[in-house]
């Protein structure tokens, strides 16, 4: 792995500097081989970890193995009136230690990529490149990317979270089984649920996420747990750790409009579910491709049809809140589990489509699309 740069007084040159090393910016480093390179980025892995998450085929789960926590062949969502399990064959549903992965990452850096572990200050930008300082020293960049969390606006739609690392006095029934989402909540301030993912043995990833426009005291959060827990009756041995987040679920503001940005930041989180990690992988296997033949473009990572259609999917859950748990429970319904996979991963066929669109109320959403 590189290690971070000493101070000096002169300016370093490089072809690319990349302001974060998380996802994107990580991944697009560790592709890139020939080309001068530094990653910006002041957070150790162990301080930036979390679970990722995705939908892996075959290939995908030997190329993140090293990172995995777990995977299934099995999930289900879960309301007060039925249950839905899918069971693929092709995808498993797959929990990443984002410590891992980036780990993983830095330790396959090329020789003339150098990771700087500093936050990026005094950014100025020229043409598609620019200068900044980091850690004492000056850097300039023929190419700039920004993969620094973008902003959200105030009151926007955001799915927000906050989760718990368990150890369970007991060993967990049905292990097998992901719970995507369990409805069986408290619905009365915005589409509510529990995601439950049981690793080997007692041990259990559990959350309580809101898809709303206000965020909850943490306090909120942690009931909705203990409740869900002793629904189930699941009793906590030890708590390994506490995870909270806030996932954009409309437009965003990247930090400097002015920087090509790639990854979260440059809209690769599927406004209707919050997912981000395969479009970004996709993304950035396209920008590193391009990048070997000379082209600096970062590619769009959702089309603008699917944008489209989760933006009529939000504006429909914002205006009937009460419509998320029946719309969710539906469209898991009329897919089997290779579709629902393919929907949430952005790549559904037409069929997946048709199947949906047939199973979704069809007023709601014509209101929508007639007043966008």
């Amino acid at each position: 792995m590189s290690t971070p740069n000493k101070a000096k007084q002169t300016s370093q040159q490089v072809d690319i500097a990349i302001l974060g090393g998380g996802s994107a910016g990580i991944t697009l480093a560790s592709k890139l081989n020939n080309i001068s390179t530094l990653v910006i980025e002041p957070r150790t892995p162990t301080e930036r970890d979390c679970s990722w998450a995705l939908w892996a085929d075959s290939s995908q789960q030997q190329e993140f193995a090293a990172a995995s926590k777990g995977s299934w062949n099995q999930w289900r969502l879960i309301d007060h009136s039925q249950e839905i399990i899918h069971s693929s064959e092709y995808y498993r549903y797959t929990s990443l230690s984002a410590a891992d992965y980036i780990s993983a990452c830095e330790s396959k850096l090329a020789d003339g990529v150098a990771l700087v572990r500093a936050a990026a200050e005094d950014i100025v930008s020229i043409g598609s490149g620019g200068s900044f300082t980091a850690g004492g020293q000056h850097y300039s960049a023929a190419q700039l990317f920004d993969s620094r969390p973008a902003k959200m606006a105030d009151k926007s739609l955001r799915q927000h979270f906050l989760g718990w690392d368990i150890r369970t006095k007991s060993a967990l029934q049905n292990p097998q089984i992901a719970t995507l989402m369990d409805f069986r909540v408290d619905q009365s301030r915005g589409l509510h649920f529990i995601y439950a993912l049981p690793f080997a043995g007692n041990r259990l990833l559990i959350e309580s996420t809101m898809i709303s426009t206000n965020l909850e005291d943490k306090d909120w959060y942690r009931q909705a747990i203990l409740q869900w827990l002793e629904q189930q009756n699941i009793e906590i041995e030890e708590t390994l750790g506490e995870e909270v987040g806030v996932i954009p679920m409309q437009a965003i503001t990247p930090q400097d409009s002015s920087i090509a940005s790639i990854g979260a930041a440059s809209g690769a989180v599927r406004l209707s579910s919050g997912y981000a990690f395969s479009a970004i992988q996709a993304q950035i296997a396209k920008l590193a491709e391009g990048i070997n033949q000379g082209n600096y473009l970062v590619p769009v990572p959702i089309s603008p049809a699917l944008i489209r259609m989760d933006k009529i999917f939000n504006r429909v859950l914002v205006a009937q809140p009460e419509l998320g748990v029946p719309i969710m429970m539906a469209t898991a319904k009329a897919l089997d589990a290779d579709g629902f996979a393919r929907f949430m991963l952005g790549s559904a066929t037409l069929l997946d489509w048709a199947k949906v669109i047939l199973a979704m109320p069809k007023i709601p959403f014509l209101k929508q699309v007639f007043s966008s």
